[in-house]
């Protein structure tokens, strides 16, 4: 056999183990449920207003619209399906810690034109058999921009909605996948 051969057969055998990558989730087959228990706001809204802006930003019930979209999210991949407290294999347990409006353009009139929203959480998610903490991230972020002016404007109610969106698919990713 000659050595271009072998490493054409080589080759063919990596390319056919493939590289690693699965699209099976990362967490433990006997897990297969997740009770996502009411986020609550700790948002200290002194220190919001003192560090960035004349008022603070709140959002009413913010904290119910994330627990709500966490759950929606769980339920679209099927990976953990929600569940009772009592019947849980999971638990995810959560803080909305910051809500941020930062701006990012300004135009000639030095009128902002597009900003970030950011949401912040504070996040574990525990084993309930066992109480055992799985995996525990503090300042976990999920973020959107909008355009305030222009032809491309819309509401901070629609880029907040997208934003915790975001921060769902970020918080349910990191709970079924192990990167």
């Amino acid at each position: 056999m000659t050595a271009r051969v072998r490493l054409l057969l080589a080759a063919s055998g990596l390319l056919a183990a493939g590289c690693g990558y699965t699209t099976r989730p990362g967490i433990a087959s006997h897990l297969r449920t997740v009770y996502v228990k009411p986020f609550v706001n700790k948002i200290d809204l002194t220190r919001q207003a003192s560090s960035r802006e004349r008022f603070p930003i709140y959002r009413h019930q913010m904290e119910v619209d994330l627990t709500n979209e966490v759950v929606r999210r769980y339920q679209f991949t099927g990976l953990l399906r929600p569940s009772s407290a009592e019947r849980a294999d999971t638990r995810l347990e959560g803080e909305l810690v910051d809500f941020r409006r930062d701006a990012l353009r300004y135009n000639a009139s030095q009128q902002v034109e597009e900003w970030r929203l950011n949401i912040v959480v504070d996040l574990r998610f525990i084993e309930q058999k066992t109480q055992a903490v799985l995996w525990e991230e503090t300042g976990f972020t999920g973020d959107t921009t909008y355009f305030a002016l222009g032809a491309n404007a819309e509401s901070e109610s629609a880029a907040l909605s997208r934003a915790l969106t975001d921060l769902a698919r970020r918080v349910v990713e990191r709970s079924v996948e192990d990167w």
